[in-house]
């Protein structure tokens, strides 16, 4: 493997141990009555951030970097398609690319309580500041590690399902976890708060621990909690302060970018971390779910969530972005390994490809290795461009502009016969070009469904895409039925699925 893989198998090595160090530590801690004040001192050595790798975690859960995010996230737009094979799609074809939503689903269930079981580890950090005299700066950004957390689950929670209740303390038997839905308005006010406090207290880089949150991630979500309420202005501003930063930079090759030796780069905001080196296992499934679907060499995985066709005529001409997002049936893989052409499906999610060579080193097919990239810079890049263009202005158009260029420029690499700039100062023409730069910038990266429905053109996209059943409440599922029988009546099913 390479180096830059090594080192961070190092690092991960030590966060997620201590993860596991505290599940085997007791329950000592748990039992600390509310009233009771301690110093920092008086804790377990690093208590506080032994709970705050525990709640990271939680992000390498099945339902956070598995096929859930998966069939949330992505499979649901235009640009994707189920994939698998024909017994995996008689299934579930009907329910993620066909829109006939079911009361329960195991993967929508298992987003709900997978989420909701990352949103109680971020509230036993939280909580746990309470019993703390004389809290250190240490402390207080391992909160605001966990606040970060807690709105980006909230921020995944609110878009899936709409009104979702608020959980924001510590859990102490299942009677407490019974709540009503708040309003939209109520968990983006929570999750407004949350960020805010990461804004404030999490540093620009660590150094050595890649994956932990950063100021740069916490603006990046709040920068999307803006975006998907269409509050331009405070957008970008968010982004403009990342930016600004100078943390982040396109010097990556797009190519790289998912490539192994592409993880946390320079371009890389958040990423969920994984290890597996073939004796410890603290890896993700995200590869696995997505895999190529075959037999042999090729059994790579499930096959899920792969490129429609909509998204591969996408691309311009020449743009070599499409290579690194598609792998097709029967075709060279560019690791010098051509595909067989019998396989389930004609193409594949090459961003979710793992390297031949490591599956060589390891004996392992699967990827559990395999990072999951959550923001990218480019992201934000185009998520400036956007706004500045919807708040408008010369000055902003300009700023549009060259957001845009720096994407199509870094995408270009070097060969300027494709990917000309875009010049266009009409507001409606730029909107345009910055809608497809996403769509082929970002092109099976969990955003499209998402940025479809904050553009308010998801039903006339989704029926120009022949999914004609798509209709406004499928925007939201329905909340899973088990939770809502489990709540004796407090928590009610979604209007629209009554």
């Amino acid at each position: 493997m390479k180096t830059g893989k090594n080192r961070s198998a190092i690092v991960l090595s030590v966060l997620w141990m201590g993860a596991l160090l505290l599940a085997g530590c007791g329950t000592e801690w748990l039992d600390i009555k509310p009233k009771g004040r301690f110093t920092e001192q008086d804790l377990p050595d690093g208590s506080l951030e032994s709970r705050v790798f525990a709640a990271y975690s939680g992000l390498r859960s099945e339902a956070t970097s598995g096929l859930p995010y998966a069939a949330v996230h992505n499979i649901r737009s235009d640009d994707a398609h189920l994939g698998s094979n024909s017994g995996d799609y008689a299934a579930a074809g009907p329910i993620y690319d066909e829109f006939n939503y079911p009361l329960s689903h195991w993967l929508t269930d298992g987003y709900w309580s997978g989420h909701y079981s990352l949103i109680n580890l971020t509230n036993n950090v939280i909580t746990a500041l309470d019993s703390i005299a004389d809290p250190t700066e240490a402390t207080w950004v391992n909160v605001a590690e966990a606040r970060f957390l807690r709105g980006w689950a909230y921020f995944n929670l609110v878009r899936t399902f709409g009104e979702v209740p608020i959980i924001d303390f510590r859990i102490t038997d299942q009677a407490s976890a019974i709540r009503p839905k708040s309003t939209v308005a109520e968990i983006y006010q929570l999750i407004d708060s949350d960020i805010q406090e990461a804004v404030a207290l999490l540093p620009d880089e660590w150094d050595g621990y890649p994956g932990r949150a950063t100021r740069g991630a916490a603006l990046a979500v709040q920068t999307k909690t803006y975006m998907a309420r269409r509050q331009y202005a405070q957008a970008l501003a968010s982004a403009q302060t990342i930016i600004g930063s100078g943390v982040y930079d396109l010097n990556t090759p797009y190519g790289e970018i998912f490539r192994e030796e592409g993880e946390n780069n320079s371009g890389s905001i958040f990423e969920i971390q994984a290890l597996f080196d073939g004796t410890q296992d603290l890896g993700v499934t995200w590869a696995s779910r997505q895999g190529v679907r075959g037999s042999g060499d090729w059994n790579l995985g499930w096959g899920w969530n792969i490129p429609h066709q909509r998204l591969i005529d996408a691309f311009e001409a020449g743009d070599p972005r499409k290579d690194a997002t598609v792998l097709f049936s029967g075709e060279d893989d560019g690791f010098g390994n051509v595909l067989p052409s019998n396989l389930p499906r004609p193409q594949w999610n090459k961003k979710a490809y793992v390297s031949p060579a490591i599956r060589r080193e390891l004996g392992n097919n699967f990827g559990r290795w395999f990072n999951v990239r959550i923001i990218r810079y480019a992201d934000i890049l185009l998520l400036a461009a956007e706004a500045a263009n919807e708040v408008g202005g010369d000055a902003n158009i300009d700023l549009a502009l060259d957001y845009l260029e720096q994407v199509r420029g870094r995408a270009r690499g070097g060969n300027n016969s494709i990917l000309p700039p875009v010049t266009t100062r009409n507001q409606e023409e730029l909107r345009q070009a910055i809608r497809h730069e996403r769509q082929v910038e970002l092109g099976m990266e969990n955003e499209r469904f998402f940025d479809l429905v904050r553009w308010e053109i998801d039903v006339e996209t989704m029926h120009a895409a022949g999914h004609t059943g798509y209709q406004v409440r499928n925007r939201f599922f329905p909340i899973p039925q088990g939770e809502i029988d489990r709540s004796g009546g407090v928590l009610i099913q979604n209007p629209d699925y009554n």
